[in-house]
């Protein structure tokens, strides 16, 4: 079946979108310079993170006003003054950081290295003492050191976007890190009804709007003994929790309708 064009005031929602996105990562990146050349250690990470929180709201406050969203993040803010947690999310898109950072000002993100190392991204992510996903073992070492200082730690327990839905195959990162921290690992529900910016979306597509999204908190788990037998049950929790979810409702790989 030929799939009808998008409309015109989607794809110019979708294009302003990217573009203010890059903007906002831009004013990021100036503001960071000069706040890690005068700020303490300390200080500076805690400015960082409470710096990207608020430039996110703005953004996702922005995808609202324009019509191309609709965002329900209540549930994250009875995390806030929590205790340091490993906040172990599913993964359907790439905003899924963005959603979780505008609400937890104290969270401290797990990073794929090159974009850490990055001059678009970087500054504002070593500002706020953002851990780079490699080497492994300083990885660890840098998530627990920041629980140990009543940090939240936002990790995909997937290791990537989704690739299967509801939920892909787990690894073991999450529970590993939650052991040597002794903190406990908060589950976190994304749901979404559309496939933008999800594994195998094209840049090219443009979703239909306004895209929902939908976030709720899970099951909060103990510190884990066994991390294998952990990862099992947290696959299995996530594919039960999921199960009735809002979510796309067609393959993340095919053009949207």
């Amino acid at each position: 079946m030929p799939q009808p064009r998008p409309a015109l005031h989607e794809t110019v929602r979708m294009h302003l979108g990217f573009l203010l996105l890059g903007l906002i990562c831009l004013v990021v990146s100036l503001l960071a310079l000069p706040l890690r050349a005068v700020l303490p250690r300390g200080l500076s990470k805690r400015a960082g993170r409470q710096l990207i929180a608020l430039m996110f709201r703005i953004y996702l406050r922005s995808l609202e006003f324009m019509g191309a969203c609709r965002f329900d993040l209540v549930e994250l803010d009875a995390l806030r003054a929590g205790p340091a947690l490993v906040i172990a999310p599913n993964h359907p898109s790439l905003l899924d950081a963005v959603m979780i950072l505008s609400r937890l000002p104290n969270a401290v993100c797990i990073m794929k290295a090159d974009i850490v190392n990055s001059v678009f991204f970087g500054a504002g992510a070593r500002l706020a003492g953002y851990i780079r996903n490699t080497p492994l073992r300083a990885m660890v070492q840098g998530a627990v050191d920041d629980l140990n200082q009543g940090s939240h730690l936002l990790l995909f327990p997937e290791g990537t976007r989704t690739t299967r839905f509801p939920v892909g195959a787990m690894q073991g990162t999450a529970g590993l890190i939650a052991k040597k921290a002794g903190v406990s690992v908060q589950t976190v529900f994304i749901e979404t009804d559309s496939g933008f910016l999800g594994k195998g979306w094209s840049m090219l597509w443009t979703p239909k709007m306004p895209i929902t999204y939908r976030i709720r908190l899970g099951k909060r788990f103990d510190p884990p003994q066994h991390t294998a037998d952990f990862v099992s049950q947290l696959e299995q929790y996530f594919q039960s929790g999921l199960a009735h979810a809002l979510l796309p409702d067609f393959p993340v790989s095919a053009p949207p309708a």
